[in-house]
């Protein structure tokens, strides 16, 4: 089966193209690159910020994805949610090894008028983004998927609650607790420094 993918609204479309693939069609993984590859681009942006290893996790996902192809089972849920678990677990690695650290060379700007964030600003800024990480890891992996959803992928609730097959009730409830259980375990001092109480 050849397809061009254009909109996928419909679940059995996206996977009629997935068994296409799994059998071996390069043109309906394409089309489900050419879908998909924005959405899990934007989050790999959101978490690295950072272009060119948004664009490696990105690639490196799919990578995966066709390693995987075939493990691939219909479960009720959209093929984005699983590829996001991949590039979400893909960032971590990096982050976590210490690859996403870059050199930064100050003796010279190339950009000349470009803003540049002060020093302080910037290990403020890291600090506040490891505590949240932190924070974000120590949360059950029900509340961590369900604010990674809504937060990092934009997903709506209905969305949402539809990829964890739960009602959008249900939904709003566990994020309300998420981000509770999210702001208890920020550090009081950097809530204070930042004015979130």
């Amino acid at each position: 089966m050849t397809a061009v993918l254009t909109d996928l609204q419909e679940d059995s479309g996206t996977w009629s193209l997935v068994s296409s693939a799994q059998s071996g069609d390069m043109a309906a993984f394409g089309a489900l690159y050419r879908h998909y590859a924005p959405q899990v681009f934007g989050q790999c942006l959101t978490l690295t910020r950072d272009r060119v290893l948004a664009e490696d996790c990105t690639s490196e996902t799919f990578v995966r994805a066709l390693a995987r192809m075939d493990s691939l089972r219909y479960r009720g849920i959209d093929i984005g949610a699983w590829l996001a678990t991949i590039a979400r677990n893909i960032v971590l690695d990096h982050l976590k090894s210490g690859r996403s650290r870059r050199e930064v060379l100050t003796d010279e700007n190339p950009e000349t008028g470009a803003y540049e964030p002060q020093p302080d600003s910037i290990v403020l800024a890291d600090i506040a983004r490891a505590a949240v990480r932190a924070a974000l890891d120590n949360l059950d992996p029900s509340r961590r998927h369900c604010l990674v959803l809504r937060f990092f992928h934009g997903y709506s609730v209905v969305e949402t609650a539809r990829m964890m097959n739960r009602t959008p009730g249900a939904v709003k409830a566990l994020q309300h607790r998420a981000i509770r259980a999210l702001a208890f375990d920020i550090p009081s001092d950097i809530k204070e420094f930042f004015g979130v109480s």
